[in-house]
């Protein structure tokens, strides 16, 4: 059977069950992070997927992802934090999307558009370090201050208080802990006593407890990949659940010389088989990793050669049997034999967050 052109299988079984191990690791709720087309696996699809598996809430960066949600059907609670100068929240309060608040301004935006009948739920963003949006330290009194009031008349619900962690150590994340349990006090003080308080993502819900607070913001461990260098996902228990696959185009045999792709960075130094896999750049195939990216084909793995094309790359197979429609596994869970996204990220010198969530519109995503 020919295997498609280029496709990545999505197993939504497996991003439910992850979600399930982070349940019962944790103990506490799971939000459910799919930003960016659910870092690539197609936000819809893994959202309904996180929610079956007991999350209680989805997070998104910007309005539209969430907006895009809730045209797919999606009726559970999600918040967006991420927004750009100015931005206007009409149609987060219409949609009953909570707003993440970075600012004084977010928050009088928020505030506008909400109604006594009708109140926009917010979760208040403190800075605790890492230098990004967030309340900065300066205005946490006024912001507060302000939200308590506009709670009190009914114009906001005052949903979560929340902050982000750098990962750099254990000694800096106890640090933004502690900068963060400041701004909780604080808030409590003007009587802001909020649904759920959030600051670790996977690696601190992992591996700091005392992080987990309320909730925990599950990311790159909803699709089964693990945000650490020296630990597997199999070794954390989790199951990735994209596998990008494609076929072969195209069979040459070529003597010894021959040179391959542009540059012909690559000339062969004997007689053999090569084969054209049609993904490339476009398609988020990394071109720094030429001549490095592990596929698997019929079941034994192979390293490319040559450069990288933005539609296409060549993999050297020797004397290994291979025809024109034969199914090239690029990568997918390790523990069955095929490479990983975390190898990608190595052979391109970046991380697996960037490889899933990088493959292109062209492939076309299939629920399995």
């Amino acid at each position: 059977m020919t295997a498609p052109f280029r496709e990545a299988v999505i197993d939504l079984d497996a991003i439910s069950d992850n979600v399930r191990h982070f349940r019962k690791l944790t103990g506490v709720e799971v939000i459910g992070v799919v930003k960016a087309n659910a870092y690539g696996h197609g936000a819809a699809a893994a959202a309904v997927a996180a929610l079956a598996g007991g999350a209680t809430r989805l997070g998104v960066a910007e309005i539209s992802e969430a907006l895009e949600l809730r045209r797919s059907g999606i009726t559970a609670p999600i918040v967006a934090w991420l927004h750009a100068p100015g931005e206007r929240f009409e149609q987060a309060a219409a949609q009953s999307i909570e707003v993440g608040i970075s600012s004084f301004d977010q928050l009088e935006a928020a505030a506008i558009v909400a109604s006594v009948d009708h109140p926009v739920g917010v979760h208040l963003k403190l800075e605790t370090g890492l230098s990004r949006n967030g309340i900065a330290p300066a205005d946490w009194r006024r912001v507060l201050a302000e939200a308590a009031r506009l709670e009190r008349i009914g114009r906001l619900r005052i949903v979560g208080l929340f902050s982000h962690l750098s990962n750099t150590s254990v000694e800096d994340d106890r640090e933004a802990l502690a900068k963060f349990e400041e701004g909780v006090a604080a808030a409590a003080s003007f009587g802001i006593h909020p649904e759920i308080r959030h600051i670790a993502a996977t690696a601190a819900a992992i591996d700091l407890p005392e992080m987990r607070l309320d909730a925990v913001r599950i990311g790159i461990g909803l699709y089964g990949l693990s945000p650490f260098d020296d630990r597997s996902s199999a070794e954390l228990g989790l199951r990735p659940a994209m596998t990008l696959r494609g076929a072969i185009a195209a069979v040459r045999r070529v003597p010894a010389g021959s040179g391959v792709s542009y540059g012909y960075d690559h000339r062969t130094d004997r007689p053999t088989t090569l084969v054209l896999v049609p993904l490339g750049y476009a398609d988020g195939v990394p071109r720094q990793a030429s001549g490095r990216l592990p596929v698997s084909i019929g079941g034994r793995r192979f390293t490319n050669v040559g450069r990288i094309a933005m539609d296409q790359f060549v993999v050297d197979v020797g004397d290994h049997p291979v025809s024109v429609g034969d199914e090239v596994v690029l990568f997918g869970d390790p523990t069955l034999g095929v490479p990983s996204a975390a190898e990608w990220g190595n052979a391109a010198g970046t991380i697996n967050y960037e490889i899933v969530t990088r493959i292109g519109q062209r492939v076309h995503r299939r629920s399995a």
